[in-house]
């Protein structure tokens, strides 16, 4: 069993910072990618925000490129997202997702219970 655990979410006002962080635990071998979805309203579809790879290539939806920026320390199976020059438009439950090898050698996905970040002032 895996699980994984977000923490940082909260309120800002527009313009400020925010850092989230997901850590794994459990049955890991080995994580390939660590990302970050966000849910804007209830009933909406998850849309992607950013990835990292196990070699550390990053993507960005073109929605925060230049503003966020994801990060992880493979020590600590931990992923980080940096959150600068927050707008409204941001406001959402984040969701951290890794795909990772199990202490089984299986490969699998996984989600974080979700953490909301409101950009209100």
């Amino acid at each position: 069993q895996v699980h994984l655990v977000e923490s940082g979410g909260g309120l800002v006002q527009p313009g400020g910072s925010l850092r989230l962080s997901c850590t794994a635990s459990g049955s890991i071998f080995s994580i390939y990618s660590m990302g970050w979805y966000r849910r804007l309203a209830p009933g909406q579809q998850r849309e992607w925000v950013a990835t990292i790879t196990s070699g550390d290539v990053v993507e960005y939806a073109d929605s925060v490129k230049g503003r966020f920026t994801i990060s992880r320390d493979n020590a600590k199976n931990t992923t980080y997202l940096q959150m600068s020059k927050l707008i409204p438009e941001d406001t959402a439950v984040y969701y951290c997702n890794f795909d990772y090898y199990s202490s089984s050698y299986d490969f699998t996905s996984g989600w974080g219970q979700g953490t909301q970040v409101t950009v209100s002032s």
